[in-house]
């Protein structure tokens, strides 16, 4: 079974990430990106289907972690981080759309 980091390194995958929440629920999302930022991996994840305390369209920024020694990923909680993680999101997709337009 691979583990979460690998999960969301490897540019090929398209699967749903399965995370399970304090109460053992299966939380089910889409990757969105993954931004390195400040010597630690985080990663936007966007729910799938309707998860109890996330608004309908909202994503969740993680970072991934370690439990037992295993890659895992913790929801970020600081406001300013999750602002942070938000921005350099934007300004890859800003970066992006510049090199379709200057392809042309």
């Amino acid at each position: 079974m691979e583990n979460v980091l690998d999960i969301l390194l490897d540019e090929n995958n398209t699967s749903h990430i399965i995370l399970m929440d304090d109460d053992g629920r299966k939380l089910t999302f889409e990757q969105i990106a993954v931004i390195p930022y400040k010597e630690k991996i985080y990663c936007i994840l966007y729910p799938v289907g309707k998860i109890p305390g996330i608004a309908a369209d909202r994503a969740v920024v993680f970072y991934v972690d370690e439990d037992d020694g295993a890659p895992c990923l913790t929801a970020e909680k600081d406001d300013a981080t999750v602002c942070d993680i938000f921005e350099q999101y934007y300004d890859l997709i800003e970066k992006d759309i510049e090199e379709i337009i200057r392809r042309g």
